[in-house]
């Protein structure tokens, strides 16, 4: 018998390249080409549609050479405090000061606001990361809301029904009511829990819907995103996704198996 040939490298489009290598989604790396700000082998690619072949051509952005690197899906437990981005110019404490070192230049999918906490993703696959925040595909995220005050029948149908804001009606699903052992600042009761699950992922949407029903928010934890569960982390750990966890969010937005190039 012969040894079989090494099967030759994949050329794959430029823009998924750079999706890879985790320097912008796919949407965001086709802006940089039609900027010139792209190269392959030494010349500038300023159209779609270019093809090259990992391991093989070097790709370089703005001069630096960039090379895709395997596939992360970090899970990660904001603690309430920390910000959802790289920097911050006040010297307050960032969500990436929690990753482990080498994962610094992966994407967060999404944010939390400073005073929230719970689940955050973070990836360098940048265009199933830009699809997971698109409107489009309605990814479902869940919370839990501790408020002050009673959640009564009445505030339970406006959540499900729909809650007007400044940019639009905002619908709750899956609405879970209880009371709150603490007690409320307004009162001598107690307050409530609130689980609810909401599909557009609008800016600081849950406060906002509770601000609407006058309902001021003590605690709110994001405990999912997509097929994704917060599970038993802790305030400031993280640990990887599984390969049934990716596959489900891959799944659940079309951008197929790992190796393809859709």
């Amino acid at each position: 018998m012969t040894a079989e040939s090494p099967r030759p490298r994949e050329a794959i489009r430029l823009q998924r390249y750079l999706s890879r290598a985790g320097v912008a989604s796919r949407r965001e790396a086709e802006h940089l080409i039609r900027e010139g700000r792209v190269s392959v082998d030494g010349t500038v690619v300023s159209e779609l549609g270019a093809r090259v072949v990992p391991g093989e051509q070097i790709v370089r952005v703005d001069g630096r050479c960039v090379e895709p690197g395997a596939l992360r899906w970090i899970a990660v437990y904001k603690p309430a405090g920390y910000l959802t981005t790289r920097r911050d110019e006040r010297g307050r404490a960032t969500v990436y000061s929690l990753l482990p070192a080498g994962l610094e230049d992966l994407f967060h999918v999404g944010r939390l606001d400073r005073l929230s906490e719970g689940l955050v993703v973070f990836t360098n696959d940048g265009e199933t990361a830009h699809r997971l925040l698109h409107p489009k595909y309605r990814m479902p995220r869940r919370y839990r809301v501790e408020v002050e005050g009673r959640v009564g029948a009445t505030e339970l149908r406006r959540l499900e029904r729909g809650v007007e804001l400044e940019d639009g009606v905002a619908r709750a699903e899956d609405v879970e009511v209880a009371p709150s052992r603490g007690r409320s600042r307004r009162g001598a009761g107690p307050g409530s829990i609130v689980c609810l699950t909401l599909r557009e992922g609008r800016k600081r949407e849950v406060r906002r819907i509770m601000a609407a029903l006058e309902l001021p928010v003590k605690r709110l934890a994001r405990l999912s995103f997509g097929p994704i569960e917060l599970g038993d982390l802790g305030p400031g750990e993280w640990r990887e996704l599984s390969a049934e966890e990716v596959g489900a969010l891959r799944r659940a937005v079309g951008t197929g198996e790992i190796h393809g190039d859709t």
